[in-house]
Formats: C-alpha cells, structure tokens, sequence
C-alpha cells in the first residue's frame, strides 16, 4: 500500500467557494481530522457578482490554522487548491490583485462573447461545447481588459485558485487545465490557442503556463507556513475547478459514474472514455485521469426553489407532511430569472405547475418532484448525446441530506444511489493531493471517499412516476422548450 494511502498520511484540501473558504484534513483511508471554514463576502447587482480577492488569502490562512490544530506536521504530505469556475482577475507582476475576481456567474461580458465565439469558433467546437456563454473566464478577461486604467506595468490573468498558490508557493506557479478550460485553453492540444487570443487582444505574457490537475507545481514557502501553520516545504498539487472537486470527492470517476449535486441548483459531474460532444452547448468537458473526460452540467432548477416558496419553513417537518400525501402534482423548479441552462438553453424559460397542489405539503411535494423530473431528463439527455451513465451514482450537496427527496429521486431514476459520508469539494482536493505521494487518482478515491448509505429504488413506486415523469417532458415539447428528439429519447428510455 501507497505510504499516501496509510492512516498516518495527511491530505490537506482547500476550497474557495462563493460564500467561504474551506480547509480539510484527512488521512489516507478518508477520515476526517480536521475541517474548518471562513465567510467570505461578494457584490451583486443584477448581473454583476464580484468579490474582492484581497479577502481569499486571510479566510483560507485562517481555516488551514485550525483545521491543522493538534495534527502533527510531520504527517502532512501534500495539498491542492479548488475555486470557484470561471472566476479571474488581473493581477501586476508581483501578485497584487489590480481588479476584483469577477465571479462564475458574473454575466457583465455580455457583448464580447458573440466575437469570441466568432474567433474561436473552431476550437470550441473541436472541443465539444460549441460557444462559451458571457460568465465564462474569457469573455470576462476581454471585459477586465477594456476596463484596466493602464497596460503600462505587466499584468497577468489569474483565476481565483492561481492567487492562493502563488501566496502559497511565494511565486507565480502554473495554473491547472481546469480552471483554465473557460479561459479558452484547448484541452485537446494542451495549449493557449494563441492565434485566436491575439486576434481578440490578449496580449501575449498575460495567460499562466498550464499543466494537468494532479501536477506537483511547488511547495509550500516560510510566510506562508508562518500563515497557514502548514509546513513549508509541503507539495502543492495543482487543483481542479469546485464541481470536479465535489466529483472527486464523492468518487465518481470510473466510466460511467456521475455525481448529481442538489444545492441551490442542480449540477452534474460524470466520467466518460470519450469527449462528449453537445450540439446543443449546454454540456462540456474536462480532462479527467488516466486519459478520461469528465461531462458535465448546471440545470438552473434546484432546491433554490424551497427557499423561495417557503420561506422560514421547517423543511424536516414540511418533508414529512408531503410525503404522507402521495401527491404527483409536478413544479417546473427554476431558480431566478435567467432561464434554464441544461439539460437545455432557454433563457426564457419559466416555472409551471402540472396537476393543482392542494396546499403547502402538496405544493412542497410538487416542488420536490419537480426537481426529480429534471434531474432524470438531464441523465436522458447525456444518454441521447452518447455519454455512458450507467455507471455508479452518487448524490451529493445540501438536497441531499433530505433523506426522503432522495429517495424519491433514486425511485423516478429507477437507480441505486450512494450517499457519500463526506462528500465536499475540500475532501476532493485532500484525494486529489494524495497523488503528490504515489497513489493514482482512483486509487486514493477508492481508499479515502467512504459511502454512508445506499439508496435502492421502489420498483412499484419507479413505475407509478414514470407516466408523471413523461407528462412534464410533454410539456416541455408543447412549450417549445425541449427539443422533439431529445423527448423522443426520454419516452423510449421510460418504456424500457
């Protein structure tokens, strides 16, 4: 066995999030010693969501202090860093942010994306996901740009992570090819497209030097040792984006897995041999181990919607109202006003009722099921596409401590689930760190992801939602929403 995968190992993981900044510490067979987290703050206003990177370095130092309290140093070996996708600044030759980090779904570069994916049309669709959307990393670099009151001093793009391993490394270390997959890195030629970057304007020394997540890129320098209580000389592994360190987390990286995360919206990570290519846009793909990709998408529908219909509620005790009604009354569950972006693209899409809830439970009931519904039509889809889904799957975020939605969601898939016991993008990372000692990447999540229960489907209960399950993708087609041949696909997958 891997001296990485042995009880006296320590991984260390770091998350930055939207909303915190996580550290974890965890042993080579996955348990947990210590985990810790400090707030972090953002602006909104319509499209806008920025934050202000100064905040990112004293949160993270403060959550690694005290989730490495009362472990001894000696047993740390490694760590790696994710952040948020998408999120970038611009920083001056010494690492001091000269913006603010622009967040993954800050939408202000609204009118650079029909140039850029003019420019680059040929590379993203080569690589699969055929146009970049305006809250992804390169449009917004165009934006920053245009904004910067001076190109006189050198300036370098950073994404969010980048900042925290150069303050961990005490220099500017390489960026992994995950974070930089929406600054427009060709993944497939494991290069910057420079021909079309310098057609856009992005001036030549701006982008970081890019190499395979997993990576040893440095190692930890004295300051940050002083500041962070790791110590220094301590591997830093280069990091994956927050939903492929939630993929990673949970295990999911065989071809065939996939991790659906239910929070405020629903994401979905999987595993595949092959580059899934979307013609319609709405799913695309990271490197992954051993040669893999990772597909992948973010439906606009989610738990976002308990907190809007119900605010202030006892969702425990909501829970166990709706499940005694037996109700099959359907919410369309989107989350804000932007529309649904997978497992289609329809800005203008918005909620429905199918059926008439009588009542919160039922209305409760209503929403829960609706998420179901669109969390089957997303595995529908991948299906259509050619991506394999009939590996293991695993559901994770906060939806999923909800042990009867769950359920209800493993019935209406017809599929075993396995609920992971900590399943976090800061527990990715510590797998994802336990490379830096000599264990694959699937061998330290087959050692260190541990699963609490697994979830069987009803199979009575899986035939009696089916026809609801059906009737919500009718009514999809009859708005115009969901293409005719991606309802086509779902009615015969059903009839199986």
């Amino acid at each position: 066995m891997s001296d990485a995968l042995s009880p006296d190992a320590v991984h260390l993981g770091l998350d930055l999030g939207t909303q915190s900044a996580r550290a974890v510490a965890v042993d080579g067979t996955g348990r947990l010693l210590g985990a810790a987290s400090r707030p972090l703050t953002g602006r909104r206003d319509g499209v806008r969501h920025e934050q202000d990177p100064a905040q990112w370095w004293p949160a993270l130092t403060a959550a690694c202090r005290d989730a490495l309290s009362g472990i001894d140093p000696r047993r740390v070996r490694g760590l790696a860093v994710d952040a948020t996708s998408g999120t970038v600044l611009l920083a001056d030759a010494s690492g001091t942010p000269l913006t603010p980090g622009l967040m993954y779904d800050d939408g202000r570069a609204g009118a650079y994306t029909d140039r850029v994916n003019t420019v680059g049309a040929g590379v993203w669709e080569k690589l699969g996901y055929r146009a970049m959307q305006p809250s992804w990393a390169l449009p917004k670099l165009l934006w920053l740009l245009d904004r910067l009151p001076s190109r006189s001093r050198e300036i370098r793009l950073l994404h969010q992570a980048d900042l925290i391993t150069w303050r961990l490394a005490g220099r500017q270390v390489a960026s992994d090819a995950s974070h930089a997959l929406k600054s427009g890195y060709d993944l497939l030629a494991d290069r910057w497209p420079e021909a079309e970057l310098s057609t856009l304007g992005v001036p030549a020394g701006l982008l970081p030097e890019v190499v395979p997540p997993g990576t040893v890129v440095g190692a930890v320098c004295a300051d940050a040792a002083e500041a962070t209580g790791i110590p220094a000389g301590t591997p830093i592994t280069a990091g994956m984006t927050d939903g492929c360190a939630a993929q990673i987390g949970a295990g999911a990286l065989t071809p065939g897995a996939w991790n659906s995360v239910l929070g405020t919206t629903l994401v979905f990570k999987g595993a595949s041999p092959h580059l899934v290519r979307d013609p319609g846009g709405v799913v695309y793909c990271h490197r992954g181990p051993g040669g893999t990709w990772l597909p992948g998408g973010a439906s606009s529908s989610g738990a976002g919607i308990l907190a809007r219909r119900f605010p202030g509620a006892d969702l425990d005790a909501l829970t166990a109202r709706a499940a005694a009604t037996g109700s099959t009354a359907v919410v369309y569950p989107l989350v804000g006003a932007g529309g649904e972006r997978f497992p289609f693209r329809a800005p203008g899409a918005e909620p429905f009722v199918l059926g008439e809830p009588a009542g919160e439970a039922e209305e409760f009931h209503a929403c829960l099921l609706g998420v179901a519904c669109v969390e089957r039509l997303c595995f529908d889809y991948l299906d259509h596409l050619g991506a394999p889904v009939d590996g293991p799957l695993t559901f994770t975020g906060g939806g999923a401590r909800n042990r009867y939605w769950s359920q209800l969601r493993a019935d209406l898939l017809g599929r075993t689930v396995g609920l992971p016991e900590h399943a976090e993008s800061a527990l990715g990372m510590a797998v994802l760190a336990a490379t830096a000692s000599g264990a694959t990447l699937r061998e330290a999540a087959a050692a260190m992801v541990r699963l609490r229960e697994e979830l069987h489907p009803d199979p009575a209960r899986t035939a009696a939602l089916l026809p609801v399950y059906t009737g919500f993708v009718d009514e999809l087609t009859r708005r115009g929403l969901l293409d005719a041949a991606v309802a086509d696909h779902a009615h015969r997958k059903a009839a199986q």
